[in-house]
């Protein structure tokens, strides 16, 4: 204190601070990602149940008859699907993150320790930045689905949008999760995680070449794709000279990581499903609406890791005009 006789004490081992403060940062982001799926989950559950209640509309190509619930509309099918799949892909991405921190802990072989232990923290800015930005994505959507009933405070939905819009702020924002990414956790270690990333989701592609049915051969064109986006993104960063360029393209490339990795989780869930019904296990249904959801992501989201890719390749654009010109 200011008048003497505080006492200080040392906790853990000298200067090895700033790692023991990154072991709880660590945590504490990786469980805000989970608080942007939860929500986004939760922001999903209502806008299907209002749905279901909510009738407007006959179907189309037919004047005469009742009106139908809106979940029978195929936009507000499309709406539900793009909740649904991303909080899917959030979801296993968040528990493979988490698994693999606990292996780092308690696996018997050390090497495999420290392999998991870049493996986790790899994930951790992509579980907590990506997830929490699709957060806010999905808590809109699921107003949109409420249509005017969703802006006003009676059914809940905005509540669900207030709470997600913190979730990429605190804990470190999505540029900071995307500056630790490309910093850290890609130039530091000479990219030796992300290698060893790409190598696991080239085998998942490589079981899937085994598969003859029409839904696995979309999946692994997907997959192909975005394991092509993440190494076109990988060469660029490595070949600029401008060290301003990385940053500029820190957000885009995390979200692009964001998007590949819920393909490759999302593959992984589709191969478990389709080895299920080739057993003929009971709950056939389950499993073949998880295949139909994965497909969904597959067609209609993992395309932007190419409109990411996209924007990364020309991220300079945005060191051109100067402070005064913006």
């Amino acid at each position: 204190g200011e008048n003497g006789g505080a006492k200080g004490y040392l906790v853990g081992e000298e200067n090895k601070g700033l790692m023991y403060m990154f072991t709880m940062m660590n945590q504490a982001r990786h469980a805000v990602g989970i608080q942007g799926y939860a929500i986004a989950e939760r922001a999903y559950q209502q806008a299907v149940a209002y749905a279901r209640e909510r009738i407007q509309g006959k179907p189309i190509g037919v004047k005469a008859g009742e009106s139908l619930a809106i979940i029978n509309h195929p936009d507000i099918r499309r709406i539900l699907m793009t909740m649904r799949s991303q909080v899917e892909a959030m979801r296993a991405l968040a528990c493979v993150s988490a698994a693999a921190f606990d292996r780092g802990e308690a696996h018997e072989d050390p090497e495999k320790r420290a392999y998991y232990q870049r493996r986790g923290e790899l994930l951790t800015p992509i579980v907590k930045g990506w997830s929490t930005e699709l957060g806010v994505d999905i808590a809109s959507l699921g107003i949109q689905v409420h249509g005017g009933m969703g802006f006003i405070e009676e059914t809940g939905a905005a509540q669900h949008y207030r709470d997600a819009r913190i979730a990429p702020i605190y804990e470190g924002t999505t540029g900071i999760q995307a500056g630790d990414l490309i910093g850290r956790k890609f130039i530091r270690d000479g990219g030796q995680g992300l290698r060893e990333l790409l190598g696991d989701m080239k085998a998942v592609l490589e079981q899937i070449s085994g598969k003859d049915h029409s839904e696995m051969k979309d999946i692994k064109a997907a997959l192909e794709h975005a394991i092509q986006s993440v190494e076109a993104a990988v060469g660029f960063l490595l070949k600029v000279d401008d060290p301003r360029v990385p940053a500029a393209a820190s957000v885009d490339f995390l979200m692009l990581m964001g998007y590949a990795c819920g393909t490759w989780v999302l593959a992984q869930s589709a191969l478990a499903a389709q080895a299920k019904l080739a057993a003929g296990e009971v709950e056939e249904a389950f499993y073949r609406t998880k295949i139909t959801t994965v497909l969904f992501y597959c067609h209609h989201i993992q395309p932007k890791t190419v409109s990411h890719l996209q924007a990364l390749k020309h991220s300079q654009d945005s060191l051109i005009l100067s402070e005064s010109q913006l």
